[in-house]
């Protein structure tokens, strides 16, 4: 799985997408001047980030609809209330799609293992890892960035840090660095 924010061709990923890779997923979607940057806009984008060969519009549509539930898991890990059910439910109904041993299916008279490197196996790994981030000692370092657009989320190992990324740091200080300025013209 890839991590980071790509900005004029440098990946930055954010403090703490090393560690989580559900972290990791859910900074897979940004806000950027432009708009929407999206990680996973399509099925090829999101086969490349989790290193599967091939997924279709209806996998696509898991992976992203896993995300969704992950951001609301941390989003109100982060401000301390409880998350929506249905997030809850389809991060635990993920968790438990891959079964702990390889599964053989057969479809038209062709055998073949549902492990490893499917989907489920995928998409369950990223769900354990939320779950283990947001009832693990990791949770109380969730954090969402303070720069104003930013969506990312990032894990807070330094009591003075604020922001996902120098960019956005960089970001939040010129634009109090012009708001000054503008005052001081008057």
């Amino acid at each position: 799985m890839k991590t980071g924010l790509r900005e004029a061709n440098v990946v930055t990923a954010a403090p703490g997408e090393e560690r989580s890779p559900a972290l990791a997923l859910v900074n897979t979607r940004r806000l950027t001047a432009g708009g929407e940057d999206d990680d996973l806009a399509g099925p090829a984008d999101a086969a490349g980030w989790l290193g599967l060969p091939a997924l279709d519009a209806g996998d696509l549509r898991r992976v992203t609809d896993l995300r969704a539930a992950v951001r609301e898991l941390l989003t109100a890990l982060a401000e301390d209330r409880e998350p929506s059910a249905a997030a809850v439910e389809t991060v635990n109904a993920a968790a438990r799609a891959d079964a702990a041993a390889p599964q053989l299916v057969w479809p038209r008279r062709e055998w073949r293992s549902t492990r490893p490197g499917s989907l489920d196996e995928a998409l369950a790994a990223l769900a354990r890892d939320a779950i283990d981030v947001v009832t693990g000692e990791l949770g109380a370092l969730v954090r969402p960035c303070e720069a104003h657009g930013c969506v990312r989320f990032f894990l807070r190992e330094h009591a003075r840090r604020r922001w996902c990324s120098t960019t956005c740091g960089d970001r939040v200080r010129a634009a109090r660095h012009q708001r000054l300025v503008v005052e001081r013209r008057g």
